[in-house]
């Protein structure tokens, strides 16, 4: 391709502002943002290691590459670094409590931090070269899911796994200082590798789990490749056979110049939000509405004849439906992508945590009982895909009709957590299986990453002191 044309793609655009990029233009805000968002990483990465799932990849990790240098968070046995990127990724992402770009509905923490932080620390690279790597990754990937606005969804594909490959990509050949060209090599070739099915709704299987780590070990391949001169499509994005017309279909609008326009301007990195609630965050609103109609009007599960979920239409076939199914989760990962289960725990146990997606929980008679009577209809306010709304209209056995409706969900820019609200997050997750003072070393280390002169002091706190994986019970 002629190089004038080459000079209009997409990729060229995001590869020219990622090679000149400085950690010192990187606004101040921008930075704190980061940082809580890798505090929050990492404090669901440490509570998602003991479930079956993550014992399993983490197996699996150890099975294909063997012991490694690389840090796996919370594990004292370290593995070869794609191996560690994996893990870490899975880790992340394993108990959906992850953070999101809402405008983009993309996780991109769980790919994003993996590269930071393992290609980082291999690398020597100074705490707040490493947030860069990060803090471009998750620009990359919310400009690209921007465009699908919920799409990607309905046609089935994971923008997770899919989206997350090319900031991984981005941060990897950031970290690796390549030029401009490479960069574009690098986003070019990461989209044979990009990948993620939404089949996993279906049934609860695991699949969803691995697509970030999958998503950040394709990047760093892809950047790898790239480095040594591999040539990747120049219009990755844009082209006959690129991301958008291929998963999007020939008549989604995009407008390239738009998306490039504002980099370095406008930091999308400020539009992560935190998820207050270990769930899908379409249900999150829900969780919201019903704890408030619970306290504002003394409810209880008994005096209930029906629920109705105000949910978008786009929604629907993640959180609601088949609809018996979602009433009746047979597993935690049906249970985090089903409206009428965190609406019944809601009203019943007044909250909704990692407890409520026991093995034990999900047996609990009276919440089946009222998530029975959970239906859902169209949310004509809905300001979804910029917010996640969400409303209930509860009917009582009195004939009330109660209704409450939230536009934004919490934990959006519209209503933040605040960093009180995250460290706090993050310490009821990392204490499952840190002490308290391990814990604590965390958060006061990732605060001043952007000071930091490498990664390896909080490398150190991030080892975990437990046995050896396969020693330990899976279930």
């Amino acid at each position: 391709m002629h190089a004038a044309a080459q000079t209009a793609t997409l990729a060229t655009r995001f590869a020219s502002f990622a090679a000149a990029l400085d950690p010192v233009a990187i606004p101040g805000p921008v930075y704190a943002h980061a940082k809580l968002c890798v505090l929050d990483s990492i404090g669901v990465a440490l509570a998602a290691r003991d479930y079956p799932f993550c014992q399993s990849a983490l197996r699996t990790a150890q099975e294909l590459g063997g012991p490694g240098d690389a840090v796996v968070f919370g594990e004292a046995q370290g593995m070869p670094l794609r191996d560690a990127m994996l893990a870490n990724g899975i880790l992340i992402h394993s108990l959906d409590f992850d953070d999101t770009h809402a405008a983009s509905v993309v996780h991109c923490s769980a790919s994003a931090l993996p590269v930071a932080f393992n290609l980082g620390y291999q690398r020597g690279a100074s705490g707040r070269t490493a947030l860069a790597s990060y803090i471009l990754a998750i620009e990359v990937d919310a400009r690209i899911g921007e465009v699908a606005r919920g799409s990607l969804q309905r046609r089935g594909f994971h923008p997770t796994g899919i989206v997350g490959a090319f900031g991984a990509a981005a941060g990897a050949a950031y970290l690796r200082g390549l030029t401009a060209e490479q960069h574009r090599n690098a986003l070019g070739i990461v989209l044979s590798f990009a990948s993620g099915s939404m089949e996993f709704v279906s049934d609860g299987a695991w699949t969803k789990r691995l697509h970030p780590g999958w998503a950040a070990v394709s990047g760093f391949t892809a950047a790898t490749f790239a480095g040594q001169g591999f040539i990747g499509p120049a219009r990755a994005f844009e082209g006959n056979f690129g991301l958008f017309k291929t998963l999007l279909g020939p008549d989604h609008p995009f407008d390239c110049d738009t998306l490039a326009a504002d980099l370095g301007a406008d930091w999308r990195t400020l539009g992560m939000t935190f998820k207050p609630y270990p769930a899908c965050h379409f249900n999150h609103a829900f969780a919201d509405c019903a704890l408030h109609l619970k306290a504002t009007h003394d409810l209880k599960a008994e005096d209930i004849v029906a629920v109705e979920a105000l949910v978008h239409p786009d929604q629907v076939a993640i959180v609601c439906e088949p609809e018996a199914q979602k009433q009746r989760p047979q597993n935690a990962y049906e249970a985090q992508f089903s409206v009428p289960w965190i609406v019944a725990n809601a009203l019943v146990r007044g909250r909704f945590t990692l407890d409520e997606l026991e093995p034990s929980a999900l047996t609990d008679q009276a919440v089946l009982a009222l998530a029975a009577r959970v239906s859902h209809a169209p949310d004509p306010d809905s300001c979804y895909p910029r917010y996640f709304s969400g409303g209930l209209i509860v009917t009582t056995r009195s004939g009330v009709r109660l209704r409450h409706h939230l536009p934004a969900h919490r934990g959006s820019d519209a209503l933040p957590l605040s960093r009180d609200d995250v460290i706090e997050k993050f310490m009821t997750n990392a204490c499952r299986v840190l002490s308290e003072e391990r814990a604590l070393q965390i958060v006061k280390c990732v605060s001043a990453l952007d000071s930091a002169p490498d990664l390896h002091q909080l490398a150190e706190f991030l080892r975990g002191e437990q046995k050896p994986l396969q020693n330990r019970a899976t279930a």
